[in-house]
């Protein structure tokens, strides 16, 4: 969230959206408060109706359960999104269930294989922050495979209703 700008931020329900709310509140952050599979496929709208950049925040399960996004996305190619896939290997959210990427299936492979030309992996905070800079400096669809640890720790909620943030965000992206 240090790097970002302008640029809107589409985050996957449950701790991606609680994470980024207490990191850097704004307008231009669209967290999922329901939906889950759905933020990849709200953030390709927002980046086709626009020019601005779109900076969407998924989990591992949530892209999981909406495979399909991953290919419309790449056949539409957006020049200004960028998929980070946040990869915990669990659906952290609802009770740290195992989730298939923890096993033979490899996001960022499947990535690739729907068409997304630009497609990493990062493990370290440092390769993550090098990544995004790169891919926020270029007009390019890219998709980020984020493998971080999953940990039990709990985030405290978002104190704003959701029809607030809805109005916010639709506010913050008509200007």
């Amino acid at each position: 969230m240090d790097q970002i700008d302008e640029e809107i931020v589409v985050s996957n329900i449950g701790d991606p959206s609680k994470e980024v709310y207490h990191i850097r509140d704004r307008p231009e952050n669209f967290y999922m408060l329901g939906s889950l599979g759905l933020a990849s496929s709200i953030s390709l709208g927002l980046a086709l109706s626009q020019e601005r950049k779109v900076l969407c925040l998924d989990g591992d399960g949530s892209l999981l359960i909406n495979l399909g996004s991953l290919a419309t996305i790449a056949n539409q190619k957006p020049d200004n999104l960028m998929l980070i896939a946040l990869d915990n290997g669990v659906y952290g959210t609802t009770g740290n269930q195992i989730s298939y990427s923890s096993g033979v299936t490899d996001l960022e492979k499947v990535a690739r294989a729907c068409g997304f030309r630009n497609s990493y992996k990062v493990r370290t905070e440092e390769e993550l922050s090098t990544t995004v800079r790169e891919c926020l400096k270029d007009n390019r669809l890219c998709f980020i495979h984020v493998l971080i640890k999953s940990d039990s720790k709990k985030m405290k909620p978002i104190p704003k209703a959701p029809i607030n943030i809805k109005n916010l965000f639709m506010k913050s992206i008509a200007t």
